[in-house]
């Protein structure tokens, strides 16, 4: 963990000297200057209420619960977002995730510590959702895991990198309808043997991820959490589809 540590912050001197000779342009509007400036961060207005209690998914009236969690059993405790799934956050989330644009995971991750903040959540453990080792490999990263780093850091939260694990590779779930996205998540994650022996009895833990659209992952995130003695399971990520 020390030498992963020296190594992130290697990285990220060389980067600033990189950016000192070639500033960098913002994800949003392309201007030149910084990752993420001022202007597109100040579009990323919240999710508006009246939300859903349980997946946080706009509804008609408050203190409802939508149609999909009513018919659904509660997987989650919570689901929090900083905005909705669209410009200029939706670039922002694709270029941390698709095209290596690592450097956006910290100004994100302040946004996601910030709504943690407003959320008045009291948690034990921050931990990201895990990617399959192949697909890892692949990227290079976990985007989820760079978010949530920071979102810890920030908030003072206890992060916990290796407390669930991919074990089973699955199909991308952009595209799949919801029952297929449950199908195809289902059964995916399962907690590490350190955390599977009573360490989460009582415990409320928050997932991080990137977006959330069915929370499928989510909750299958938490299903080996609950089983593992966890009390309360949320979700934090940066964007829900409006």
């Amino acid at each position: 963990m020390k030498k992963q540590a020296l190594l992130r912050e290697i990285q990220r001197s060389s980067q600033q000297l990189f950016d000192t000779i070639f500033p960098p342009r913002c994800a949003g509007c392309k201007r030149s200057g910084t990752v993420l400036c001022s202007s597109c961060i100040a579009k990323f207005g919240p999710v508006m209420p009246p939300s859903c209690q349980r997946c946080g998914r706009a509804i008609l009236e408050p203190g409802m619960i939508c149609r999909a969690c009513n018919s659904h059993p509660a997987g989650l405790n919570g689901l929090f977002a900083v905005s909705s799934y669209e410009e200029p956050l939706r670039s922002c989330i694709h270029e941390l995730k698709y095209d290596g644009n690592v450097r956006l995971a910290e100004p994100l991750g302040l946004l996601l510590a910030e709504t943690f903040g407003r959320s008045s959540i009291v948690t034990d453990a921050i931990i990201p959702v895990p990617l399959h080792h192949d697909r890892q490999q692949q990227r290079g990263y976990n985007h989820a895991q760079l978010l949530a780093e920071v979102c810890a850091r920030q908030s003072r939260i206890p992060y916990h990198e290796h407390m669930l694990v991919r074990h089973r590779a699955t199909l991308p779930q952009v595209g799949l309808s919801v029952q297929q996205r449950y199908q195809n998540i289902a059964g995916a994650f399962l907690c590490t043997r350190a955390y599977a022996t009573g360490a989460l009895f009582g415990r409320s833990i928050v997932i991080v991820d990137d977006v959330a659209t069915t929370g499928a992952t989510l909750e299958a995130c938490a299903a080996p959490l609950f089983a593992a003695g966890a009390k309360e399971v949320r979700g934090l990520v940066l964007a829900r589809p409006v």
